[in-house]
């Protein structure tokens, strides 16, 4: 870096959420200067930053002028204009990751296609323009449609059982894929800095919860097999090299019933599939990021103990200025660690917190993490 770290350096995050509330929260371990450019004025980071801007990540002027007296920028949420961030790139400020991967990734169509140059393993796909084209396909139906832009968090996909569904579909540019009969989800967290050193957080396994379409609860370390785990890992870091990414990449892969790996997403940033390692890793991908950006030692992604994640997610039923019950009682319990993500409002399955559960007995871990999903509660 040009700038050292004694309170000099200058980052700019593009989102307010939970993720950049996170980075702030090692951001201050490096005594860096913390700038948020976020459309919620209400945003959880709004009062954590060192300046805080309501504003359009989708506009072009807006992210060009909040970013160009910064020295360097990153993202916690790929929806952002990415043309003002290529000529803030052009004049000099550091953009991590880079715009270009930043691009691709928008687009599940181009990401499709980067995995099929690159030989890296994932679901038979075909893309399409407008729902007419579902009509004639070489992908057998049943199979999903996913929107090329701006799914997120399970909206933007559709499993389109038979050809009587297909007025139902999605209109505008998608893909379709395969439908993968999975055993698990699972994902790596990889992160590669500038120098090019690379290094992978442990697999871990994923359950959905399938009303909200959102990953409900993960477990770290993994128990699946070793030569399972190592091919995870070899594919996150071949991908990871492929880009010539610099920060941290969310590999989110589907395990097969007759264990093949496919790769079913990426994202460029801190990802839910790793909010265990704050408490569950010797590094935590928050602190693993900002080291990859700002080029230093990738730290240790070793596993202290088993971890389990669960999602604070809204309760069904309820809409309006959020109030937590169960919080003194989950407290209470060894090994239980909440974190609030400061949303003033909660709705149905919306993202309000996570709870990371530490066991060094396993099954234990897994009991408490089911008791805290039946006792802690977002409500209104």
């Amino acid at each position: 870096m040009a700038k050292d770290f004694y309170g000099e350096l200058q980052l700019g995050i593009l989102g307010g959420g939970q993720l950049g509330r996170m980075l702030i929260q090692e951001a201050i371990n490096y005594n860096v200067n913390v700038h948020i450019l976020d459309p919620d004025k209400n945003a959880p980071c709004r009062k954590l930053c060192n300046r805080f801007e309501c504003g359009s990540l989708g506009d072009f002027e807006t992210v060009y002028n909040f970013g160009k007296d910064l020295d360097m920028i990153t993202i916690e949420i790929e929806k952002v204009n990415v043309d003002a961030l290529e000529k803030l790139e052009g004049e000099g400020v550091i953009v991590y990751p880079q715009s270009r991967i930043i691009r691709l990734i928008q687009d599940k169509g181009l990401q499709k296609q980067f995995f099929k140059q690159n030989d890296i393993p994932t679901a038979a796909f075909q893309l399409i323009s407008n729902k007419e084209n579902l009509y004639e396909t070489a992908i057998p139906l049943p199979y999903m449609q996913k929107l090329r832009k701006d799914g997120y968090d399970g909206k933007g996909v559709k499993k389109i059982n038979s050809t009587s569904e297909i007025e139902q579909a999605f209109e505008e540019p998608s893909l379709i894929e395969e439908l993968v009969d999975f055993e698990k989800e699972i994902a790596v967290i990889v992160a590669r800095n500038d120098k090019g050193d690379v290094t992978t957080f442990p697999l871990v396994e994923m359950e959905f919860n399938p009303d909200a379409n959102l990953v409900e609860f993960l477990i770290s370390p993994s128990t699946l097999p070793f030569e399972t785990q190592t091919q995870a890992d070899e594919i996150a870091k071949k991908i990871a090299d492929d880009l010539q990414i610099v920060g941290l990449l969310a590999v989110e892969m589907f395990l097969t019933k007759d264990g093949e790996i496919l790769v079913n997403e990426l994202a460029p940033r801190p990802h839910n599939s790793g909010h265990h390692t704050i408490e569950g890793n010797i590094t935590s991908q928050f602190a693993q990021h900002l080291r990859a950006i700002f080029n230093l030692p990738l730290g240790a992604t070793t596993a202290r103990t088993n971890a389990v994640m669960i999602n604070l997610l809204g309760e069904p039923q309820y809409e309006g200025l959020a109030k937590y019950e169960g919080v003194e009682e989950v407290l209470a319990v060894e090994g239980v660690f909440v974190h609030l993500y400061g949303k003033k409002y909660t709705k149905p399955f919306r993202k309000m917190g996570h709870v990371c559960i530490v066991n060094d007995d396993r099954e234990l871990a897994i009991k408490n993490a089911r008791w805290v999903q039946e006792t802690l509660k977002v409500k209104a």
